[in-house]
């Protein structure tokens, strides 16, 4: 796979209004370890199943290392981090050794020590993405963003993690200019977005908390699914643009945004055999080509019907309407009934 996103934890230390997920949230005490046990039990299964071989090849031949994501919630919070995130660093470690994929996390930033960072550092990171530009999140607003920038560099300069920019950037605050342009240099990086329109996703995926407070802005003409971390492409094994996401308990989805249903467990089964068995559904071929209006075709679903069923309201009793929504009018037509019995299926012969 070109990038696999993978979700630890649901367990996270903010409650952002405009968050995609209602189960990213602080837990505490017996919540806490119920939470984050959820990823200790699955977390070796999901290695165990990911290909020996992660690495992809780029249009002209070129074979390069995926770029592995791991994510929550927040990784680097008490309770998570000696307890789930760097189990999940060392068991990638045993596994792959030399031959790892490019680790990177995704972080609020706001509670990076020296010393968390030299541990992330000491344990394979090779990239870090400050996740918390933009004004939803609490303390961020405004200029204190840029603040709060300023002391991350100097963190990073401190332990010789080069920062890299993010395409796209207007004002110049946001990124710092990659000096080495043109030249191909080792070692850590670390870059800063958020759910701003020139940094990430402006209009908010019709997700979670962001849809249910009435944030997301995305129209019928946001086509998430033929974006990079949508479901384009995800089939093409070993080839650009292949991207699966991996939940706590390893659900695997076609997209960052994740589908009405998993497409399969990465707990009982693995990756290349999932994706290869649910190839021969037309539904899922429609979302590899990025064209979700072509999901529901053989059963007599229009593209005209497709909008139909894409229509919503928000949280706040505004009209939608997002291609997001169709796939999942489509997912609880038949899709996801589906896709439970060719799993049913595959697990049946794997047990002969």
């Amino acid at each position: 796979m070109q990038a696999i996103y993978w979700v630890l934890t649901w367990a996270c230390h903010r409650k952002c209004k405009h968050c995609y997920d209602d189960r990213f949230r602080p837990y505490v005490r017996d919540a806490l370890t119920e939470v984050v046990g959820e990823g200790q039990a699955a977390f070796q299964k999901v290695i165990d199943n990911l290909p020996d071989d992660l690495s992809w090849v780029d249009e002209h031949g070129v074979r390069d290392r995926t770029l592995l994501v791991l994510a929550g919630g927040e990784l680097l919070i008490d309770g998570v981090r000696e307890e789930l995130f760097y189990p999940v660093l060392d068991a990638l470690k045993k596994k792959y050794g030399s031959k790892a994929p490019k680790i990177s996390i995704q972080t609020t930033g706001d509670i990076l020590t020296p010393e968390i960072l030299d541990e992330c550092l000491a344990r394979g990171v090779e990239s870090i993405a400050i996740a918390s530009i933009d004004d939803y999140h609490v303390g961020m607003q405004g200029d204190k963003k840029f603040a709060f920038m300023d002391r991350i560099r100097e963190l990073m300069t401190s332990r010789g993690v080069r920062e890299v920019s993010l395409g796209g950037a207007k004002d110049k605050r946001l990124k710092e200019p990659d000096v080495a342009a043109g030249r191909k240099l080792e070692g850590p990086t670390f870059l800063f977005f958020g759910a701003q329109e020139d940094l990430w996703i402006g209009e908010l995926w019709p997700r979670g908390r962001a849809l249910s407070n009435g944030l997301s802005k995305a129209g019928y003409d946001v086509n998430f699914c033929a974006r990079w971390s949508g479901a384009k492409n995800f089939l093409h094994i070993g080839k650009a643009g292949s991207e699966v996401a991996i939940e706590p308990d390893g659900s695997i989805y076609p997209c960052c945004l994740k589908t009405k249903a998993p497409l399969g467990n990465l707990t009982e089964e693995p990756l290349e055999n999932i994706l290869t068995s649910i190839a021969s559904l037309p539904a899922i071929r429609a979302l590899n080509e990025g064209d979700p209006e072509r999901m529901g075709e053989p059963e007599g679903w229009s593209r005209e019907r497709f909008q139909e069923e894409s229509k919503a309201k928000d949280g706040l009793g505004q009209d939608i309407a997002n291609m997001c929504l169709g796939c999942d009018r489509y997912f609880e037509h038949s899709l996801s009934a589906q896709l439970t019995d060719l799993r049913a299926k595959r697990l049946e012969e794997a047990a002969v």
